[in-house]
């Protein structure tokens, strides 16, 4: 019993009793620089990393598909889905919820961007409903060549999805990445952002209607990236979808699938790129039911809903909902614990120093760590707020399988900071598994050759091998930790595991008590970059010119289909007009701003931007509907209601 999510909450509490010792703005610069290393295609004239330049230009041409972009997964040129879209997740996820921080350290555009570069590339991966290219590359003949990716000579076969072929693991997460992605995007480019949960919402039904593991279908994978099942990623995607929608379907998923699928199944002490059940059940434990069996969601603090929706937690009046619910934050709790060692005999692995290990007893730092410490943020945030509320009135908060197991609030934020500083210096050999942080850090990570920049001679593959890969200048000698490039668990960075970085960074850099990083570092402040700016929806007017807040118009805006001409992509916009009052309304007027497409469905006046109903429908009823389309490319163009009259 120790959860619900009221988010601001936590910054007032928290922010005033971290202590800083690591420049946690710094490290998140730095992580965002990574993404842009590891980008794949054309790459843009602004970009920070100068010296990457343009690769896999003709990525899928061969098979007729467009799949250049996406990132590379790691020291090598292979673009594995399943991973890349966690990263896109786990990326949209942090701007979601860290907006205000990650904009504090003047970050926010390079972070969207980051998604964005991802997200345009699964649209291009998805061309069809029941179609998912998950693949560019082979892991096998790639780790045999030791080039860059501006040389690459190794295979570039892409890999499908379809019917015949499925990979509901695979397809799921994607959807889970377009419909988090979404949310991040929502306020900022609502066109994008409504295209993309069109290609979510039909990943998620191949993803379920289709089902198996995409490891079946692209063999290739298995020795690099095998999946351990699909389940996980069907819930973890129907709930983002949930999240990003508010529709009941998808949150009834997650309830009646909750056993078959594993979500309340056996507890979780992982949380990665393979196994999201964690990350489900903690972002299930934000929903809040109502009297009336309804339910919502708090993506911010709702401080006048939080009494009410633990009455009904508590008293059980959700219904069945509640039960389960129940069960996914009693296993998020479990999840909890066994990070801060406090369930009997059933606990993550730690170092002697104090880090997360993996399963397969890999050494700390390694790919599997962030994401655990994520995880944990996230859940020191749910088990905040049931604290404060639940605590303050006198019940006992704690891990229930032992006796002494009594968790304060700032216990898991202390714990995730002590992971966050491990990596960046706090460790026994006091060694920054980052690279370009502190004094002493790697300086053989596994994808070191010269940059096309300094050496602008084609390097070849076996010459990359024995010039490069065999080099040993330099490998110091820290006890701990081998500086050796074959050394691939703890020297070979990847997309999917620094991806939880960009979050945690940020909300320990706000709750920190030291200045922020100096932003003239190379990457330079957002303002450098085209920005993002928050969409202002236009003030509806009546016919006498006054502001209203009661327009009686409701105006729905969708993408139905979208298609790309060459360089340009096109979108079909739908709207819907809707009579929301009891009276007929006539001589409606709209007002249509940023309109470069045709329009069908409204006839234009005399007056610039303005258009009215069709002569046919010069009264909509109560409650009728009518609907009007165009077609354009870019952002959606603003439509608001200018004038109309009701008797």
């Amino acid at each position: 019993m120790k959860r619900v999510i009221a988010w601001m909450l936590l910054f007032l509490v928290v922010g005033s009793e971290a202590t800083a010792t690591f420049n946690y703005g710094e490290a998140l610069v730095k992580t965002l620089m990574f993404f842009e290393a590891q980008r794949s295609g054309k790459l843009p004239l602004n970009r920070t990393v100068k010296w990457r330049g343009d690769s896999g230009l003709s990525v899928g041409f061969l098979q007729g598909v467009d799949l250049v972009g996406g990132y590379y997964d790691a020291g090598d040129h292979v673009k594995f889905g399943l991973p890349m879209a966690f990263t896109v997740t786990m990326l949209s996820w942090a701007a979601i919820e860290y907006e205000r921080e990650i904009a504090g350290v003047e970050q926010l555009s390079n972070t969207l961007d980051a998604i964005k570069w991802g997200t345009d590339y699964f649209i291009k991966a998805h061309p069809q409903p029941n179609v998912l290219w998950g693949q560019v590359g082979d892991g096998q003949s790639d780790h045999h060549c030791w080039e860059r990716a501006e040389d690459m000579t190794t295979p570039r076969t892409a890999y499908r999805l379809d019917q015949a072929h499925p990979g509901s693991d695979l397809a799921g997460e994607t959807a889970a990445a377009m419909a988090a992605a979404s949310m991040a995007f929502k306020q900022f480019d609502d066109s994008y952002s409504n295209l993309l949960l069109l290609h979510a919402k039909q990943l998620f039904l191949f993803a379920d209607r289709f089902r198996g593991l995409y490891i079946d279908s692209i063999q290739s994978a298995q020795s690099f990236y095998m999946s351990s099942g699909y389940g996980d990623e069907l819930l973890w995607a129907a709930t983002w979808l949930y999240r990003a929608t508010g529709d009941q379907y998808y949150l009834q998923y997650v309830i009646d699938n909750a056993e078959s699928l594993g979500g309340t199944g056996g507890a979780m002490k992982e949380f990665s790129w393979d196994n999201k059940y964690a990350g489900v059940q903690m972002l299930l434990s934000k929903v809040k039911f109502t009297k009336q069996f309804g339910s919502a969601l708090f993506t911010k603090f709702e401080e006048g809903n939080l009494e009410s929706f633990l009455q009904v937690l508590l008293e059980g009046s959700g219904g069945r909902y509640t039960v389960v619910m129940k069960q996914y934050q009693d296993k998020a709790d479990y999840f909890a614990c066994a990070c801060l060692q406090k369930n009997s005999g059933y606990n993550v692995d730690l170092t002697p120093g104090s880090c997360f290990a993996d399963s397969t007893r890999h050494p700390c730092p390694n790919r599997y760590v962030m994401s655990h410490i994520y995880a944990m943020l996230m859940n020191n945030f749910c088990y905040m707020h049931m604290f404060v509320y639940m605590c303050a009135n006198g019940t006992t908060c704690m891990c229930r399988s032992r006796p002494d197991g009594q968790v304060q609030p700032q216990d898991l934020f202390n714990f995730a900071k002590s992971q966050a500083d491990y990596i960046l210096g706090g460790n026994p050999q006091s060694m920054s598994y980052m690279v370009g942080y502190g004094n002493n850090y790697p300086t053989h990570r596994r994808a070191s050759i010269a940059s096309i920049s300094v050496l602008q001679t084609f390097v070849a593959c076996i010459q990359g091998l024995e010039t490069w890969y065999l080099q040993k200048e330099g490998n110091p000698n820290n006890d701990g930790f081998s500086d050796d490039r074959s050394n691939y668990e703890e020297t070979e960075p990847t997309i999917s595991g620094t991806t939880p970085l960009v979050g945690l960074f940020a909300k320990l850099q706000s709750a920190s008590k030291i200045e922020g990083y100096n932003l003239q570092f190379s990457t330079g402040p957002d303002q450098k970059r085209p920005g993002y700016h928050k969409q202002v929806s236009p003030t509806p007017y009546t016919n006498s010119g006054e502001k209203s807040a009661d327009v009686p118009v409701e105006l729905l805006h969708s993408i139905t289909n979208t298609w790309t001409v060459g360089p340009a992509t096109y979108y079909r916009h739908m709207v819907i007009i809707k009579n929301t009052s009891k009276k007929p309304i006539t001589n409606l007027k709209l007002k249509i701003e940023y309109l470069s497409g045709s329009l069908w469905g409204l006839t234009p006046t005399a007056q610039k931007n303005v258009y009215e109903l069709p002569q046919q429908l010069k009264v909509l009823n109560p409650g009728a509907e009518c609907t009007f389309v165009y077609v354009q490319g870019g952002p959606q163009a603003k439509v608001s209601v200018l004038s109309y009259n009701q008797h």
